[in-house]
């Protein structure tokens, strides 16, 4: 089985590329499941209803998404609903949404990291807890988004053999280590995004440039030109759970 993970969408320029690109992808490699995280992909931050269909029209299965889950509070009862969109599991019990969804034999699983970042509940326990669980699939695919390096390789570590993949997302730009661990468990510390090249990781490189200059707070927007579109393609042995290969592959559109 063949499962193509896609980095951050973000904005208009993320979503039309990911139109774009993935339905091509998948023809040429044969793809069976897109997974792609969509936090960023309303005008940069966020994500609405509106925007989270448009992205699952355009052959992507799963969404996942992270911290800016709750910017656009219209997406609140959406993510209530049927459609394939998950928030990070590791939120306080009660909040809206669901941190996992299982589609046939895949089990789609999203975290978010506590450093540099908010005091959410424990992703490595909250993880524990779900694999614990009745039913479990044989290939559970992790999307933990985290700021921190050390953790999402320690996420990595952790759950070397016990899952099929641990995807790593959130600062937009794409690690050139992706391995599977000794236990068949592929990784990646973070697979991208999709986004403005002549940005700062998505966001109009003048306006971010000027915060920094001034400390003076912005109105984020999407950054424009040629577009990157990172992704993992992931091959998996569906008899084990466990990885066989997992291979960066980036794309340019441009404008």
């Amino acid at each position: 089985m063949k499962i193509l993970v896609v980095g951050d969408i973000v904005g208009k320029p993320g979503r039309e590329a990911t139109a774009q690109l993935v339905p091509r992808l998948r023809k040429r490699y044969a793809v069976d499941m897109v997974i792609a995280n969509c936090e960023n992909a309303a005008g940069g931050v966020g994500i609405t209803q509106t925007t989270a269909e448009s992205i699952l029209e355009s052959e992507v299965d799963v969404l996942t998404t992270g911290n800016h889950v709750w910017r656009r509070k219209e997406v609140l009862p959406y993510l209530d609903s049927d459609a394939p969109i998950i928030r990070p599991l590791n939120y306080p019990p009660n909040v809206p949404g669901r941190g996992y969804i299982t589609i046939g034999d895949v089990m789609v699983a999203n975290l978010v990291g506590r450093t540099f970042m908010k005091s959410y509940d424990c992703p490595f326990r909250a993880m524990d807890a779900l694999l614990a669980g009745p039913g479990l699939p044989k290939i559970v695919i992790v999307d933990m988004h985290a700021e921190a390096t050390s953790e999402k390789v320690a996420m990595g570590w952790y759950l070397d053999g016990r899952v099929t993949a641990v995807i790593g997302t959130h600062t937009h730009v794409g690690t050139v280590d992706t391995r599977v661990l000794p236990q068949g468990t592929a990784y990646v510390t973070d697979v991208g995004m999709v986004g403005p090249m002549e940005s700062v990781i998505g966001a109009d490189k003048e306006v971010i440039l000027s915060s920094f200059l001034t400390q003076m707070p912005f109105n984020q927007s999407v950054g424009k030109g040629d577009t990157v579109f990172n992704s993992v393609l992931i091959d998996v042995d569906e008899s084990t759970g466990h990885a066989i290969s997992i291979d960066r592959i980036d794309e340019e559109i441009k404008v």
